[in-house]
């Protein structure tokens, strides 16, 4: 063999080798040749996976998502809901919360790019997240800058691009308003507004913006609540790996990732799903990927969190309602994002099936507002 040749491949077969142990250990599952659980076994599964049902009962629900430093009451959660649809927070008083976070669309609004004050767009092309089971993340925002919906509530309101208010000029406002100075003061007991009630408010509100569906009750013992294909789908959104960044009660929200993972100096690793297993295939030298790891990266240029790729990881629920997607909202179709997260996060090249089963048990996470009784 040719020097040069040794000389080439012996370092190359060093710097691949580590990438191969992590990832062969990482995809291939235990699953008999096709296997797939029965209803029973895969509803205990997703539980040890660490997925749970949202709470049915306003009772549940303090449990789950109460703030020890903002208390859920009935009256506060009625001014929160008050100040979410009223566009006295912003400048020109033209848009409101409910403007980028239609509750009846999935709780964002459809758009690649958030639009606020004077048509203005988000100049770094991100797109609205979803308020349905906001408050059940650990992080808001897509560069996970603060962990509270009451937090949350301040950015786009002081926002130039958003609502383009001051804090100042939001209370000055409420308090020459005597129905809002009167309600302030019998859900806070003080005489004078704070920007900090607005937002505790606010974010008392969007505590109780939860959703609730087929996976629900699937997850609570109803076995026939999911379609088979859906239950197929949901054993691979599990033996891939995707749980280790949408899991819980949200399916996400819940920590920060590096996105894109695969961009080994155009090294990626294809593994592919065989008689019930996921085996590795094949080391694939991608030309694009040095330059560009993921598509339409350089759209927005949002770099995340410190501008180090690392982005909030989406909840999944609803996810089939809140298109477009990823944080600079620039894919519209469900079954392209699966297909690009899968190469992109997991290094796995899904077959049609596999994709399609994905995309039936993401389709089911959908659900509708639940109405609180409290």
């Amino acid at each position: 063999m040719n020097k040069k040749w040794i000389l080439f491949i012996i370092p190359a077969i060093i710097f691949i080798t580590p990438f191969l142990i992590v990832e062969i250990s990482a995809y291939i599952t235990e699953n008999e040749p096709n296997h797939w659980s029965d209803p029973k076994h895969l509803r205990q599964k997703a539980l040890e996976a660490g997925f749970k049902p949202n709470p049915k009962s306003f009772e549940e629900l303090l449990k789950i998502v109460d703030n020890p430093k903002n208390p859920l009451t009935k009256e506060k959660i009625a001014l929160g809901k008050k100040l979410f649809f009223d566009p006295i927070l912003s400048k020109d008083n033209s848009i409101n919360c409910a403007f980028c976070h239609i509750l009846e669309e999935g709780g964002d609004d459809n758009r690649p790019t958030a639009i606020g004050y004077h048509n203005q767009a988000n100049p770094f092309h991100l797109n609205s997240p979803t308020v349905l089971n906001a408050a059940l993340q650990k992080f808001q925002f897509w560069d996970a800058r603060v962990k509270t919906v009451e937090e949350q509530a301040a950015g786009p309101i002081t926002a130039p691009f958003e609502m383009a208010m001051t804090k100042e000029e939001v209370v000055n406002r409420l308090e020459k308003k005597d129905t809002y100075k009167k309600l302030f003061k019998e859900v806070f007991g003080e005489d004078k507004i704070t920007f900090d009630m607005v937002t505790n408010a606010i974010g008392a509100y969007e505590r109780t913006l939860l959703t609730r569906g087929r996976f629900d009750r699937f997850l609570e013992g109803d076995l026939d609540a999911l379609s088979k294909e859906e239950q197929k789908g949901l054993e691979l959104f599990i033996d891939m790996g995707c749980k280790a960044c949408h899991m819980g009660r949200s399916i996400g929200g819940l920590i920060i990732q590096k996105f894109p993972v695969k961009s080994y100096s155009n090294i990626y690793l294809q593994f592919g799903f065989k008689n019930g297993k996921y085996v590795f295939e094949k080391i694939v030298f991608d030309s694009n990927t040095s330059d560009s790891p993921f598509p339409f990266e350089n759209i927005g240029n949002f770099l995340g969190k410190d501008k180090s790729l690392r982005f909030k990881v989406p909840m999944l629920r609803n996810i089939a309602r809140t298109s477009p997607y990823f944080h600079n909202g620039v894919v519209k179709d469900l079954k392209e994002v699966i297909k690009i997260m899968a190469k992109y996060q997991r290094g796995i090249n899904l077959n049609e099936e596999q994709t399609k089963q994905l995309k039936a048990f993401l389709q089911a996470l959908n659900g509708e507002l639940v109405r609180y009784k409290y």
